[in-house]
């Protein structure tokens, strides 16, 4: 059974936020606006954090993009009183939008604050409605949302890889994230397969989670840049 998981290279990541693009665009994330960004409601399952170390002249400027972290731990799937999020039996945390009822208990206990809330109902503008992805649903106002990983990339890969009556590869299932980063810097790809290049780049020297210490045990590992 795969172990899906995800390695960031720090030293890659030039901030260019192609994978928030990519990922707004595939999983149909509507566009706040203005107010919404004032009211720190926007949602982004991919979010491109900048953080910047030491003082003028002696700056250094950091990307650290962060999805869900779905983790072998998970402690929002721990509170949420009717079992809407859940880890599966490929670790991937999933949200089932029919069942939410807004309590908002897993974006609170998510040490990563990176689950969403729907304050307000969707709305997309007219002109991208018809390139809206079929593939994933549409969100009701009063439900979290978050990174899936892509899950539905997943089943349409195994669909294909049965039709031609072969195992599915390892560049079969990629996320739109990773599929668009320009420099590389986003790896998928089974964590426990030695074969996949997500795996070995987990086990690198450079590699690390965030927030190690919470015990959470996070998939999205990330490689620290060098001196």
């Amino acid at each position: 059974m795969p172990r899906w998981g995800m390695v960031i290279d720090l030293d890659k990541c030039n901030g260019c936020q192609a994978c928030e693009v990519a990922c707004r665009s595939e999983n149909n994330i509507a566009v706040g606006g203005p107010q919404a960004a004032g009211e720190s409601r926007t949602i982004s399952w991919m979010r491109v954090q900048t953080e910047v170390e030491g003082e003028w002249p002696n700056l250094r400027a950091r990307f650290v993009p962060q999805p869900c972290m779905h983790c072998d731990r998970p402690p929002c799937t721990l509170v949420c009183p009717v079992q809407a999020t859940s880890r599966d039996s490929e670790g991937i945390i999933s949200q089932i939008y029919a069942r939410c009822i807004g309590c908002r208990y897993c974006a609170n206990a998510c040490p990563y604050t990176v689950k969403y809330f729907n304050w307000r109902r969707p709305s997309y503008p007219g002109s991208t409605v018809a390139g809206l992805n079929p593939d994933v649903s549409l969100r009701p106002v009063g439900v979290i949302e978050k990174c899936t990983f892509c899950h539905h990339r997943l089943q349409k890969a195994r669909d294909v890889a049965r039709a031609e009556k072969r195992p599915l590869r390892e560049a079969d299932y990629v996320p739109a994230c990773s599929e668009s980063c320009p420099t590389g810097a986003i790896v998928f790809g089974d964590l426990d397969d030695p074969d996949h290049r997500v795996a070995q780049l987990a086990r690198d020297p450079r590699a690390f989670r965030l927030h190690e210490d919470l015990g959470t045990q996070p998939k999205v590992y990330y490689l620290a840049e060098q001196d």
